[in-house]
C-alpha cells in the first residue's frame, strides 16, 4: 500500500511482511539536504506508525550526495526514532553488484542490524529469517 509520494521519493507499507519501504527517485539529482533530510524523518514517521517492521530503502536510483555532518544528524535524530520504533531489521537495495560481502550487522547505536543487497529477492529472504 502506498503511504505518499513526491517527485524524490515513494513511501509504501506491506502489512503482511511487516516491511516500510523508502523507494528513491532518479529527481533525487536535484534534492536538497534539507528535503533529503525531510524525506529521511518521513521514514521515522512512517517507523513510528507501524512499530516492529522492518525498514527498506530503495537506492538504486539515487543520485544525491549527502552534507558531511548527515550520519551525525542521523546517528542523533534518526536512529534513536528507529530504535523506539522497534525497527527489526534495516535494508538497502543497492544496484546489481555493488552489495559488500560483509554480513548485516547493527551500525553505531541501532538496537537492529543493517544489511546491504544488490536483489530484492535476498532481502525478501532475509527479512523472512525473523
Amino acid at each position: 500500500m502506498e503511504l505518499e509520494t513526491d517527485r524524490y521519493a515513494t513511501f509504501r507499507r506491506d502489512a503482511q511482511h511487516q516491511v516500510v519501504e523508502l523507494q528513491w527517485s532518479a529527481a533525487t539529482a536535484d534534492m536538497s539536504e534539507s528535503d533529503f533530510r525531510r524525506l529521511i524523518t518521513r521514514l521515522a514517521q512512517h517507523a513510528e506508525a507501524h512499530p516492529g517492521n522492518n525498514l527498506l530503502v530503495d537506492v538504486r536510483l539515487f543520485a544525491y550526495r549527502a552534507a558531511p555532518d548527515f550520519d551525525t544528524w542521523r546517528d542523533n535524530n534518526i536512529i534513536p526514532r528507529y530504535n523506539g520504533a522497534q525497527v527489526k531489521r534495516m535494508a538497502f537495495l543497492l544496484p546489481s553488484g555493488a552489495a559488500p560481502a560483509s554480513p548485516p550487522a547493527p551500525e553505531g547505536d541501532a538496537a537492529f542490524p543493517t544489511g546491504y543487497f544488490d536483489s530484492r529477492e535476498k532481502i525478501d529472504a532475509w527479512f523472512g529469517g525473523g
